[in-house]
C-alpha cells in the first residue's frame, strides 16, 4: 500500500484555493459563498421547490431557508405558489439575479484550471474524484 498522504494534502490545498478564489469572486458581487451556491443551482433548476433545492445542494432545510430569506430580501429570488398546494412554493430567480455573472467563475475554471489537461484526462480525473467523493460520503455515514 502506498502512502496517499501527499494526494490528500494536495486535494485539501486545491479545495482551499478554489474556495478562496470563489469567495473573492462572489464577494465582488455582494454575495456570500452559501448564497452564491444557492443561486448557481437555481440557475440550472429555476422553479425548483425548496425540498428539491435542498437535495441538490445537500443542505439542511433550516440552513437553506435562511439563505432563501436573505436572497428574497435582496431581491434575487422570489417564491411563488405551486399549483393547488398552497404550502408548496417554487423558487425563481429575479431578473436582477439572472444578470449576475455567476457563470463567469465556472467559465474561468474550464479555461484556466483545466488548461493543458486533455478531455480523456479530465474524464479519468472526474471518475476518480467521484469515487473519492463517494468514499468521503460513506465516512460521514458512520
Amino acid at each position: 500500500m502506498t502512502d496517499s498522504t501527499p494526494l490528500v494534502l494536495t486535494l485539501f490545498r486545491l479545495l482551499k484555493e478554489l474556495r478562496r478564489n470563489y469567495d473573492d469572486e462572489v464577494r465582488e458581487l455582494g454575495l456570500s459563498f452559501s448564497r452564491a451556491r444557492v443561486l448557481s443551482v437555481l440557475m440550472r433548476q429555476d422553479g425548483a421547490t425548496q425540498a428539491e433545492l435542498a437535495a441538490a445542494l445537500d443542505m439542511a432545510a433550516p440552513s437553506l431557508k435562511r439563505q432563501l430569506d436573505l436572497l428574497e430580501a435582496e431581491g434575487l429570488i422570489e417564491r411563488r405558489g405551486l399549483g393547488s398546494d398552497a404550502r408548496k412554493r417554487a423558487l425563481f430567480l429575479t431578473p436582477r439575479a439572472k444578470a449576475l455573472p455567476l457563470n463567469r467563475y465556472m467559465d474561468r475554471i474550464r479555461d484556466q484550471l483545466l488548461e493543458g489537461i486533455s478531455p480523456e484526462e479530465q474524464a479519468q480525473l472526474h471518475s476518480v474524484l467521484e469515487r473519492l467523493a463517494d468514499n468521503a460520503a460513506r465516512m460521514n455515514d458512520k
